[in-house]
């Protein structure tokens, strides 16, 4: 004798829906300010001071290489999440590591230096 329940498909939440939509919006703004400084957009950048440039754009290789995988994995997420895929939970993992990574950079190897203070950040003491 079968269930009747277990070849049905379960409902998704409305609220799950409404977590990933948000989810994407909020992170689209880091994708929007990833692809900005990245292409250099000059009406975007104008708003930064020399310094604060030459923090943003004096990343390294491996530091620009975590905040796309932080920024694009979350937005990756996010639509994972809207549409129900179980990837969305990976893409989200890949933006955790980049987070990691650029918070690594940010936190601990930039700190103190004279970028760090044009950044307009606030001192970390561990």
């Amino acid at each position: 004798m079968t269930s009747q329940t277990a070849s049905r498909p379960v409902k998704t939440p409305l609220h799950l829906r409404i977590v990933g939509g948000v989810s994407l919006f909020w992170n689209s703004f880091g994708a929007a300010d990833h692809l900005m400084t990245r292409w250099q957009i000059e009406a975007y950048m104008s708003q930064f001071s020399q310094e604060q440039l030459a923090y943003f754009y004096g990343f390294p290789a491996w530091a620009n290489a975590f905040w796309a995988l932080g920024v694009w994995g979350s937005v990756i997420g996010s639509l994972g999440l809207v549409v129900r895929k179980t990837w969305g939970s990976w893409a989200f993992a890949v933006s955790i590591l980049g987070l990691v990574g650029t918070s690594l950079h940010t936190m601990v190897l930039t700190e103190g230096s004279p970028s760090w203070a044009a950044s307009g950040r606030w001192s970390f003491r561990w």
